[in-house]
């Protein structure tokens, strides 16, 4: 009985080790910061390209019409 009591003991104190511990945590935050940097510019990059074709498609048209 002494023995299951030590073992549960142990575990618990490492259970309570490793919620203290922060190593960790910074990768944790690089790749938060990655994920938003690749929303920004994926939402960045649509609008973008939107602008382009728009702008391409306004140029065939004046094309167009100059022929």
């Amino acid at each position: 009985m002494k023995d299951l009591f030590y073992k549960v003991s142990y575990k618990l104190e490492l259970l309570k080790d490793a919620l203290q511990s922060e190593q960790g945590q910074d990768l944790i935050e690089y790749a938060l910061v990655v994920a938003l940097i690749a929303f920004a510019a994926t939402v960045g990059m649509r609008s973008l390209a939107n602008d382009i074709n728009s702008a391409f498609g306004t140029i065939g048209g004046d094309l167009q019409s100059a022929i």
